[in-house]
């Protein structure tokens, strides 16, 4: 690694240190890449509290809604190689999809989370999540909200059915299958980056511990009135679901496992070359990071930014954050991505992992200004 980042990389190993001997955390890995290479690599703690098992650069974590990312990725490979279009009406390719008015639906409203669609039965269970078939066909069936396009909904769940069968209806493959192929395997990170995980690979995985995120989402259900709708109670995005064996089994693409260092180095590729490896293009590059759906957003309430699959930060950065503090970002004026995974999800904890990227982030901004 270049000796320029010695010090950052001592300093993100401190902190980490820290959260780990306090028992803020019990196991985390951060990684940057700057320019196609790796400037950041550090983990520490354990994946296991049981059993003592250390969490190594490549133990897979489970980092909830920063799947969405990978997924997303996926649509841009496709779409880089003219297998998909952002403005395809999903009933085209999905033809029950059309139910209940739905057939003005395009990828692009699913990819910006305005597709009208953000809702689950209530009794929807996580038997059901392993069901693909089952679960497009509960989508398919979904009446809309509002018109696609209208307001902005966070499609926390559904999400990942309405891109992942799109996929598979061009391409033949499920998601996971195409991740694994396109994107894995030429970036050389297979073992680390999963949407449905292989049963081979579950035993390698990091043990989740919940550390008030179950508490969280108790508290969003009680006070705000849309949340339930999105994940209801059975298959709210925590410890419980994210640590289910059928479930992680299973292609969910709202949610995937990963390490730092890979979802790092597939946002550093989606930025320009690693190690010759490009994902998409410039162009495409500016289209999919930037702006595409701005608004108050249904389920949370708060002002929002959304890309073609990934949110758009103020500071000028794109990518994803999951349930309990795990995030993968990349900055495109910086060449740089950043991302970091815990084990414990936590909440209301000071968002450790976010201070982690925003640490990344101003000391390589700082020195580049130099």
């Amino acid at each position: 690694m270049d000796g320029r980042w010695d010090g950052l990389r001592a300093e993100v190993r401190r902190t980490i240190d820290e959260l780990v001997s306090s028992g803020c955390e019990t196991g985390v890995q951060v990684a940057a890449y700057l320019d196609g290479r790796t400037i950041v690599e550090e983990q520490v703690g354990l994946d296991d509290r049981a059993t003592g098992r250390p969490l190594t650069a490549d133990t897979p974590v489970h980092a909830v809604s920063t799947g969405k990312g990978l997924t997303a990725t996926v649509v841009h490979v496709l779409a880089e190689r003219g297998r998909l279009d952002y403005d395809l009406r999903i009933a085209e390719v999905w033809p029950e999809f059309a139910q209940h008015g739905k057939d003005q639906i395009t990828l692009r409203h699913a990819l910006t989370h305005t597709a009208g669609v953000p809702a689950l039965p209530a009794d929807i269970t996580p038997e059901d999540f392993t069901d693909w078939d089952r679960m497009c066909a509960v989508v398919a069936a979904a009446e809309p909200r509002w018109a696609p396009g209208e307001r902005l909904a966070y499609h926390a769940w559904t999400f990942g059915w309405i891109v992942g069968e799109v996929v598979r209806r061009v391409t033949g493959r499920r998601i996971s299958e195409v991740l694994a192929e396109d994107v894995v395997a030429p970036l050389g990170v297979t073992g680390e980056l999963f949407l449905g995980v292989p049963a081979a690979d579950l035993d390698r995985l990091a043990r989740l511990e919940d550390a008030g995120l179950a508490a969280l989402m108790e508290y969003a259900s009680a006070n705000l009135p849309n949340f339930d709708a999105v994940a209801p109670p059975a298959v709210r995005p925590d410890a419980t679901i994210g640590s289910r064996r059928d479930v992680l089994r299973a292609d969910v693409p709202a949610v995937g496992t990963m390490t730092a260092r890979a979802v790092a180095r597939m946002y550093a590729a989606l930025l320009g070359p690693v190690d010759g490896v490009r994902l998409i293009s410039p162009e495409r590059l500016r289209a999919v990071s930037a702006v595409a759906a701005r608004g108050p957003e249904w389920v949370f309430g708060q002002e929002v930014a959304w890309g073609l699959g990934y949110a758009v930060d103020e500071d000028g950065s794109f990518g994803t954050a999951g349930s309990g503090g795990s995030l993968a970002y990349a900055y495109p004026q910086l060449g740089l991505t950043v991302a970091a995974v815990r084990n414990r999800l936590g909440a209301g904890d000071g968002d450790p992992m976010e201070q982690l990227r925003v640490l990344v982030r101003d000391t390589v901004a700082r020195e580049l200004r130099r």
